[in-house]
């Protein structure tokens, strides 16, 4: 059996996953629905897959950061406790995280792999680079999108699909938290 891999993703309505400015974390948007919703997702058995651009990011900000902050949500605490596969051709060290492992390679085969092995679903945050390979490969189930309601057309960062491939979406889920906040869970396949 094939392990379900999910690229999660946040995003601003125009299509960028982080904004400059002064802009705050989840753009100042989020509300106790989408924590409590993000808490829940990030309980169930899961392995976490990272690229090493942002499997470093995150390491430094939790590193960086203090209680109460944004980056220390309850959320992300469990995501950085799951077992977690680093992908990387430059990273040695796991950077303190507590169940991770670094695998040198192509992320399209370490995820293949990982995908036949896996007895538990796979799950991607971010990772905006190697997930469009991953899509482009046809090795991502299901594409989480959530949809902060802002557009930051001039302060926009990291645009989640520049360069992407072609693809047709099938809509599996959809849900508004905090009611304003849109999670769109996708089934992608090449266009």
């Amino acid at each position: 059996m094939t392990a379900t891999y999910t690229f999660d993703v946040f995003s601003s309505l125009d299509g960028y996953g982080a904004a400059g400015g002064d802009w705050t974390g989840y753009w100042g948007k989020q509300g106790p629905e989408l924590l409590e919703h993000r808490h829940a997702l990030y309980g169930e058995k899961q392995r976490m897959v990272f690229g090493a651009t942002t499997y470093r990011a995150f390491a430094r900000m939790l590193a960086e950061s203090s209680e109460g902050d944004d980056v220390r949500d309850p959320w992300v605490t469990r995501m950085r406790n799951l077992p977690t596969t680093v992908v990387s051709t430059t990273l040695k060290d796991t950077l303190g995280w507590p169940d991770a492992t670094v695998v040198s390679g192509d992320a399209v085969d370490v995820v293949a792999r990982l995908k036949e092995e896996s007895e538990v679903p796979l799950r991607s945050h971010g990772c905006l680079s190697m997930n469009r390979a991953l899509m482009a490969a046809g090795l991502v189930d299901r594409l989480q999108v959530t949809v902060f309601p802002v557009i930051t057309g001039r302060t926009g960062v990291d645009p989640v699909f520049q360069g992407a491939a072609d693809f047709d979406l099938e809509l599996l889920e959809s849900r508004t938290l905090d009611g304003r906040i849109q999670e769109l869970v996708y089934r992608p396949t090449l266009h």
